[in-house]
């Protein structure tokens, strides 16, 4: 990997900088450096503006031929983008044109300048290459690692070129309006041992290692979704404290409000209020936890017909349709973060539920919108970071589970934060994957992001893959489906949620539980896909060794096993955990 050339942009002028030396322009002065650091490399760009200037494009670009097999994992954009690794000649999918307009701003759709066709890759805040199942060098061993130093003044785009062979490091600051010095890009390059490597990345960012032992709760959204109560709450409550099991949080999802945005005032169906349900949750030995997407609001709520005011505006001035949800009464818009009142108000509905009601955790969903439409001295990434921390300030010692956020803005931020799409009741959601809609709801979606990015567990945050399905009525996953979704989630997050009856569990149901919850908190050596959609996870239990194998596919898989010295047949969905 080689340094190629790095390009500044302003003010409809190009200028080639070099790393190290006087790059002093009669608009700016750039502070460009290289050095080693922790075994690799960093790379840092400082921009101090002498005038006012619009930035159009800041890159730094190496020379990287990489051999066939290669594999380059892309990091989408938020929680919900699915995330994994691609080879060099596969294509991103893109959002079919027609289907853009009514699906609204999830993703990196509406961010210009990310090239997409076979051989173009792209990654946000990190990126790492692998070839042949997680080997780069000789000894079969080693990767290659790229990561941001600073996400808080802007989010950092990878990119790779396969038919030139260029990697490219670019900030996403594309017209900002900059009058001051300005950290802008900085990251690190390193090699080695894939958990060795994300140990010194996070080293270096001085991330605090969250060492919460992995937890276990309820939730209400995937059997009940937003057709919930008090009375239905309870009844749930009741056969979680009645399990058995070593359950820590008891979560209200979506639909305790009036309206989405209007968190004060509660819907009918809670007689006794929320302060009420915590009191009682809290008094069942569980941990209360409550949904809330403090940065949106539903066009049908209250607060958008009095506070229209508060709303993020298109160039024509009127609200910016941040996305589109049924459940919801159809569009929702986002809150322009940088309005006093709006950030008052937010003041006031945590004071709200923390303070008053009593909720221990809160799940903050839909945390995206609140960078859609960065004012113009700011970029995505400064606005996403600054929310963040005004989140975690409002939140203090209580927890934070962190939703469709980019995940680099999570970082030490979130005490948990979804690192995959939503589990769908079935194993794919046919409609949005023909739609090649990214942030779907998924489950094969959710596991492979949950696989790509389960390096961040402990390190960045404690990871949330999203919830089990082990019940048999109102769901559609087979049994080995349902198994696979419990394997992959217990062994590679350490917050694993469900929505199921407990009291309706066979013996069978929560024998299944039991034997996920024993491998809970397993020191991960290794992820690697063997074939495509199919990975074998080895881990550490109890000073002795395993390996868990994960067909995603809807065919059989064959494979010589190291742990048998056979040949292992796995059925479609099939996955099983043996001893090395």
């Amino acid at each position: 990997m080689h340094f190629r050339q790095a390009i500044l942009k302003i003010d409809n002028k190009t200028y080639l900088l070099a790393p190290g030396r006087s790059n002093s322009f009669d608009e700016i002065y750039v502070d460009f450096q290289n050095q080693p650091e922790s075994g690799g490399e960093r790379w840092s760009v400082f921009l101090h503006p002498k005038q006012d200037v619009t930035i159009q494009r800041l890159e730094i670009q190496f020379d990287l031929p990489l051999p066939p097999g290669a594999r380059f994992f892309a990091n989408g954009f938020q929680s919900w983008s699915e995330s994994r690794l691609y080879g060099l000649n596969e294509t991103i999918p893109r959002l079919r044109a027609f289907a853009g307009k009514h699906m609204g701003l999830y993703g990196d759709e509406h961010i210009p300048g990310i090239p997409y066709g076979r051989g173009y890759l792209h990654s946000w805040t990190y990126t790492y290459i692998t070839v042949d199942g997680g080997r780069l060098t000789a000894d079969g061993s080693e990767m290659l690692f790229m990561g941001s130093l600073n996400e808080s003044t802007g989010f950092t785009l990878f990119l790779y070129d396969r038919p030139n062979a260029i990697f490219t490091v670019r900030k996403d600051m594309d017209g900002l309006q900059l009058a001051h010095s300005f950290p802008a890009l900085d990251f690190w390059i390193g090699q080695g041992r894939e958990p060795e490597l994300f140990d010194r990345y996070f080293q270096i960012l001085g991330t605090p290692r969250f060492a919460d032992p992995p937890a276990l709760g309820w939730t209400s959204w995937y059997r009940h979704f937003n057709r919930i109560s008090e009375e239905i709450l309870l009844q749930n409550l009741d056969g979680v404290a009645n399990s058995g099991l070593p359950f820590q949080y008891f979560q209200v999802d979506d639909g305790w409000q009036a309206a989405v945005g209007d968190w004060l005032t509660v819907k009918s169906g809670f007689p006794n209020g929320m302060g009420a349900l915590a009191q009682t949750i809290r008094a069942r030995g569980l941990s209360p936890g409550i949904w809330l997407a403090p940065f949106v609001a539903a066009k049908n709520s209250d607060l958008v017909r009095k506070h229209p005011d508060w709303l993020l505006k298109n160039a024509k001035g009127q609200p910016l349709k941040a996305g589109w949800n049924p459940m919801w009464g159809g569009w929702y818009y986002a809150l322009d973060f940088y309005n006093n009142e709006v950030r008052n108000h937010l003041g006031g509905v945590f004071h709200a539920i923390l303070d008053r009601w009593g909720y221990e955790m809160v799940k903050l969903d839909f945390l995206f919108a609140v960078s859609i439409a960065p004012p113009p001295g700011k970029t995505r990434g400064q606005v996403m970071h600054e929310a963040m921390e005004f989140l975690r300030k409002l939140v203090g010692t209580k927890k934070i589970l962190a939703c469709g956020v980019p995940l680099g803005a999570a970082f030490g931020l979130a005490d948990y934060c979804r690192i995959g799409g939503d589990i769908h009741l079935a194993w794919e959601h046919r409609l949005l994957a023909f739609l090649r809609f990214r942030e779907r709801v998924s489950s094969i979606a959710s596991l492979r992001s949950t696989l790509g990015r389960w390096q961040l567990n402990g390190r960045a945050f404690h990871n949330d893959p999203d919830v089990f399905v082990l019940r048999n009525e109102r769901q559609a996953l087979s049994l080995q489906q349902q198994h696979t979704v419990l394997t992959i989630n217990a062994l590679l997050g350490n917050l694993l949620f469900s929505s199921d009856d407990f009291s309706q569990y066979s013996p069978e149901q929560m024998s299944e539980v039991q034997a996920a919850l024993e491998i809970r908190g397993s020191r991960i050596l290794s992820v690697a896909e063997l074939q495509q959609d199919f990975y074998r996870i080895e881990f550490e239990n109890e000073g002795a060794r395993y390996q868990a194998l994960c067909n995603l596919n809807s065919r059989s898989v064959e494979l010589p096993s190291t742990a048998t010295k056979s040949v292992i047949s796995l059925q479609a969905f099939e996955s099983m955990v043996l001893k090395i």
